[in-house]
């Protein structure tokens, strides 16, 4: 067993040197402590935290949100004449113009205005002498079958994050109101303010009530809503993905771009208001071009909805 001793570390007394060399080393890692400490310190007075946001209890502020493709991925409006294709309530020719919309939607990225137009004259002409109280039944169902699963997981944590802290929160949108209600009562927010379309005795006319709730409507509406619920505009959120709603993002004192298209991105940057981009894949810079995994689905519904479009003309 002697031999196999130098496997055995050997016990060494402590010298001076050893005993030195320790009492070095602690007091050097206790300074280096106070010293890291002192730094954190120094940048915590240098660069102040954020403050909470949305503020708690603020019964003054509220947020305001844009539905199409901020909290819901696409327009409303084309989920909506789906649902209403099924049903039967028009045929296949509108069905192509509906698809045709949906698919520029989603490749550009952004609400030109002719399409959104042309979908609103569609979906008008089409409820016209339907009453109201149907078509509220018929959104309904037309949520859960295609709307519910289009809800943009991060938007809607932000608007729960306002509900939270005792806010109200409202949609903003050119929808009909009667769908922007089904949506924000599914999503439990306070209510909607949407395009109206005008009734007489429960029935729709086929005319809107003013205009499209669009651009600068959307900033006037937020306006009218917080004067007449007592809010302070500088304290209140507002979430939108398209340069479009510009006006009503710049009344409030915390505008966010939610998915934003090139130019409220680019505008958004300019005035360092904060982005989010919720998207599963980054959009080109000139043309919106869908993740990859999305692409070959779109091009065929694309393909679909042109082949459709030039056999009805």
């Amino acid at each position: 067993m002697a031999a196999m001793g130098w496997l055995t570390p050997r016990r060494r007394s402590a010298t001076a040197r050893s005993v030195l060399a320790g009492e070095a080393a602690a007091e050097a890692a206790r300074k280096s402590s106070q010293q890291l400490e002192l730094e954190r310190e120094t940048a915590e007075r240098a660069e102040p935290a954020e403050p909470e946001f949305p503020v708690v209890g603020d019964a003054e502020a509220a947020a305001f949100f844009d539905l199409d493709n901020t909290v819901m991925q696409g327009a409303a409006i084309f989920h909506f004449g789906r649902g209403l294709y099924k049903r039967k309530f028009f045929q296949r020719r509108e069905l192509a113009r509906f698809a045709w919309q949906q698919a520029w939607f989603r490749l550009a990225g952004v609400e030109d205005p002719e399409h959104m137009q042309d979908a609103r004259d569609s979906a008008l002409s089409i409820v016209k002498g339907h009453r109201v109280s149907e078509l509220m039944s018929i959104g309904e169902e037309i949520y859960d079958e295609y709307m519910a699963d289009r809800i943009w997981p991060g938007t809607r944590a932000l608007a729960q994050a306002h509900l939270d802290a005792g806010q109200k929160v409202w949609l903003v949108t050119a929808a009909p109101v009667e769908t922007a209600t089904i949506i924000a009562r599914r999503l439990g927010l306070t209510g909607a303010l949407g395009t109206v379309a005008e009734s007489v005795d429960g029935v729709y006319t086929g005319k809107l009530v003013g205009e499209p709730l669009h651009g600068p409507a959307k900033a006037e509406a937020v306006r009218a809503l917080a004067a007449a619920e007592g809010l302070d505009l500088n304290r209140c959120a507002a979430y939108s993905d398209s340069h479009n709603d510009i006006p009503m993002l710049s009344l409030v004192g915390h505008p966010y771009a939610i998915n934003p298209d090139t130019k409220l991105r680019k505008h958004a940057k300019a005035r360092e208001w904060r982005l989010r981009d919720y998207r599963t894949g980054r959009k080109a810079a000139k043309v919106g071009i869908p993740a990859a995994a999305g692409v070959g689905a779109l091009a065929g519904g694309t393909a679909a909805a042109v082949a459709l479009h030039r056999r009805r003309r």
